[in-house]
């Protein structure tokens, strides 16, 4: 990793000098516009709208749009006179419990290495924050902004969350909130069951992102040129449930499933089929009716092959028949030769 910055930990009278490191990376597959016909890459020139000239890097300034055309220009000068005191630190301004923060205020994740003689004073921050259960609640001015963070320990090492402003943070403005909706208790009982069905720890190495690992495979065939397998068609699921409690009761069901638990109507060998037991008979079924299809599929094909290799056959003497035709036309003027001598 490479640091993207370097400041202090102000704490206090104690100063921590650090290295920040990005903490997080995307791990998306990025791709270039190109020209479709020859896979050129497609480039854009920074024009003027003014003028039309092509304007480089050095010429380029911030501009505030203030409304009816006008627009006040900003130059790095301008941005170097603003009062930032926390260039340079990490301000810790107070120690909070960590869920009085709401998630939603999160924006990205930094790493701080102590840097130099700075690894007790370090050291001995992470473990009084271990200790405390607390969170520190800091300013620090990253990329020309201030902006308000977190420091909090995480696998041994400080680390630094970025926050949005609390006028940032958009206000829902839905219709359904005014709305008096009323659920009854029975429908929150088996919402509550499906939920306690469901309990699980969570843990983030079980879950893959699937549609970049299909995309990927994608792009591996088209470099070693073989043909890329289509995926068979998935069965449709079954209609929805109309009614809300027969909705959430397949769901306790399917979730009973996963786990291995035999549902209370089947602990007694009776009852009647629930929107589960129907919707895996239907893909019994379907499954049955595809594999009853794919032998007769196999022999079709099997019958069509000779027809094939019959025509490969023909091909051969139909060209044989063309190169003896242009052969025949040319020994004419020779039998014409010896009549006139």
């Amino acid at each position: 990793m490479r640091a993207i910055w370097k400041g202090a930990v102000s704490f206090g009278l104690v100063s921590i000098a650090v290295k920040l490191y990005s903490a997080t990376e995307e791990k998306d597959i990025r791709f270039h516009q190109v020209h479709r016909d020859d896979g050129g890459r497609i480039r854009y020139k920074r024009t003027c709208q003014v003028c039309g000239e092509e304007v480089t890097y050095d010429d380029i300034a911030k501009g505030y749009d203030i409304g009816g055309g006008e627009m006040v220009i900003l130059t790095d000068e301008d941005f170097a006179d603003l009062p930032l005191t926390t260039s340079h630190a990490i301000d810790v301004l107070e120690f909070v419990p960590a869920e009085s923060v709401d998630p939603i205020l999160y924006n990205k994740a930094y790493f701080l290495e102590p840097e130099g003689a700075a690894t007790k004073p370090y050291v001995l921050l992470r473990d009084a924050l271990t200790d405390s259960e607390r969170v520190a609640i800091v300013k620090v001015a990253l990329r020309q902004r201030e902006q308000l963070a977190t420091l909090r320990v995480r696998e041994g090492v400080l680390l630094l969350n970025t926050m949005l402003w609390p006028d940032e943070i958009r206000k829902p403005d839905f219709g359904f909130l005014d709305e008096d909706l009323k659920v009854r208790p029975p429908e929150l009982a088996m919402a509550s069951s499906l939920i306690d069905s469901m309990a699980g720890e969570f843990q983030p190495d079980a879950f893959t992102d699937d549609y970049r690992a299909a995309l990927q495979e994608v792009i591996d065939a088209k470099v070693e040129g073989r043909e890329v397998v289509q995926p068979e068609e998935v069965e449709a699921a079954p209609a929805a449930a109309v009614d809300l409690m027969a909705a959430l009761k397949a769901s306790v069901e399917r979730a009973r499933a996963a786990r291995g638990e035999e549902a209370p109507e089947r602990a007694g060998g009776g009852g009647e089929p629930t929107p589960i037991s129907a919707a895996r008979s239907a893909q019994k079924k379907a499954a049955e009716k595809k594999a009853a299809k794919a032998p007769a599929k196999k022999a079709a094909e099997k019958k069509a092959a000779p027809k094939k290799t019959a025509a490969k056959k023909a091909a051969p003497k139909k060209a044989a028949e063309a190169e003896k035709k242009p052969a025949a036309k040319k020994a004419a003027p020779k039998k014409a030769a010896r009549k006139t001598a």
